[in-house]
């Protein structure tokens, strides 16, 4: 699949950005990245909601291969194949993956937060730490040299 294939396969969606991404691309609405081509196909973000409905059509999720193991990505789901040849039906399923991006996107949300929020409590309280007085020298009288 290439960069203008996709941008017509979602023109009845709205508009995509498509980037470069491992061996195909990643394709994102709204900043978030819902979809990725690679060339096994065209897969969607899934999760619990819609999961079903991939494996209703029959799809698998995203798989690769290491050297030691195969790798399964429960994340991201294989798109019927029916629907290249059905706008209107990719228009419906990117909107899910659109959606299901965004849940998955706020159920990470507050963790991050929470990692700010402590770098940010840590930053306060190094900075309260009372500093060390500055102590005054004492000035030494110069003796006065008499010449004799």
């Amino acid at each position: 699949m290439d960069r203008d294939f996709l941008i017509d396969l979602f023109s009845d969606f709205g508009p995509v950005t498509i980037r470069p991404m491992f061996s195909g691309f990643g394709i994102s609405a709204d900043g978030i990245n819902f979809a990725m081509a690679l060339r096994a196909g065209l897969y969607f973000r899934a999760d619990d909601q819609t999961v079903p409905q991939f494996e209703a059509e029959g799809s698998k999720p995203f798989q690769y291969q290491t050297r030691a193991k195969s790798v399964t990505v429960n994340s991201y789901w294989q798109l019927p194949a029916r629907l290249f040849d059905d706008p209107e039906g990719l228009t419906g399923w990117a909107r899910a993956a659109l959606a299901a991006a965004q849940r998955a996107a706020m159920k990470r949300r507050p963790k991050a937060r929470k990692r700010a929020k402590v770098a940010a409590k840590k930053a306060a309280t190094s900075k309260q730490v009372p500093k060390k007085k500055k102590v005054a020298k004492k000035k030494t009288a110069k003796k006065k040299r008499t010449s004799s």
